[in-house]
């Protein structure tokens, strides 16, 4: 009689069949070969859930059985024995017939064992469908392996590319804000805009890292615009407008979709929604999303924190300007998503 190999021996095995004669025969052989770890069910209604409380390597099923026969367990099981599960069933009958076979191979059989049968012959099979079992388990185990590797590693990656993005929002940002951390926060509150206009996980990220690079042209603009004190003159604001398209410039040609929506952000993130802007003057929906919702968010932060150029105004006084400016420099959907987040942020404030 084949000794089976020792990871086998402790496979979880179920046996169904309505005979208890057949139940015991079975057990029988399958400890004289070396199993030890046997399940049985004289009712085959209870199949589905012994297999989703015991989580058997294989299941040996009669086909014809009183109340619900061997086809109909095979459905029930369907979703338990689909390919990315394997749970291999083998099916353990007298019914010898061409029609059953093709039945039983349909529903989700692997193999078949006739009764009466020899004792070698089932162990061989029952040990063949144990070894493709744990094969498979093995090769999804080292699946799941690599894919947590490929994930690790991707991450690591990521993180470098993200590092420089930081070091050159934040170079952009020395020059011009004394804490450095002006693209920070419109990064973070484009990404809450984003996720109270509903848009899909990933574009909320996305935004929330784009949007730290939407000043990265300051780099272009000379000191003695760029720090001048007080309001510029119209030439000095035609050198400062340019710190769009130099940003535009300084993100272009790249493959990576994050620079990609950073350089359309450093373009675009002063354009107007009633027309007007710069650099090119867009129109409503034709400015994209992304720098719509950083142009509030920028807004926002510059009237909330020190600037060379106006006051500090207080977070009301800016609401108050964000909620006027609607349908004029700001789309009104972007605002009464930014509006929903701030004065839901004063509430949260209040109730504390």
């Amino acid at each position: 009689m084949p000794a089976p190999i020792e990871p086998l021996t402790r496979a979880r095995i179920l046996i169904v069949d309505d005979q208890t004669s057949t139940v015991r025969l079975l057990e029988r052989l399958l400890t004289t070969g070396g199993y030890s770890n046997i399940h049985a069910t004289t009712d085959p209604r209870r199949t589905a859930e012994m297999v989703d409380r015991l989580a058997p390597d294989l299941v040996l099923l009669d086909l014809h059985m009183p109340d619900v026969d061997g086809f109909e367990v095979m459905q029930s099981l369907a979703p338990r024995v689909a390919v990315d599960r394997f749970l291999p069933i083998l099916v353990v009958t007298a019914d010898s017939t061409l029609e059953s076979r093709q039945h039983a191979l349909s529903a989700g059989a692997r193999d078949f064992l006739q009764k009466p049968f020899d004792a070698v012959e089932a162990l061989l099979r029952i040990r063949n469908l144990l070894l493709t079992r744990f094969l498979y388990l093995q090769l999804e185990r080292e699946k799941d392996g690599l894919e947590r590797t490929v994930k690790e590693r991707t991450r690591k990656l990521e993180a470098v590319p993200n590092e420089i993005l930081d070091r050159l929002a934040r170079a952009a940002e020395d020059r011009d804000d004394n804490t450095g951390e002006h693209a920070r926060r419109v990064g973070w509150l484009a990404g809450q805009i984003a996720e109270a206009l509903g848009r899909p996980q990933r574009e909320c990220e996305l935004v929330a890292r784009a949007a730290t690079l939407h000043d990265v042209g300051k780099i272009g603009i000379p000191d003695a615009v760029l720090l001048k004190e007080g309001t510029l003159a119209a030439d000095e604001m035609a050198v400062m407008q340019d710190h769009t398209t130099i940003g535009a410039r300084i993100l272009s040609g790249s493959r990576s979709e994050l620079l990609r929506l950073a350089e359309t952000i450093a373009l675009h993130h002063h354009e107007r929604w009633a027309g007007g802007g710069y650099p090119t003057g867009l129109v409503g929906a034709a400015i994209p999303l992304a720098a719509r919702m950083t142009h509030v968010a920028d807004a926002f932060d510059a009237m909330t924190h020190p600037r060379r150029y106006r006051r500090v105004l207080t977070e009301d006084e800016a609401l108050a300007v964000i909620r006027e400016e609607a349908g004029k420099e700001f789309d009104p959907d972007v605002v009464e998503a930014f509006l929903a987040i701030r004065t839901g942020a004063q509430s949260s404030l209040s109730a504390e």
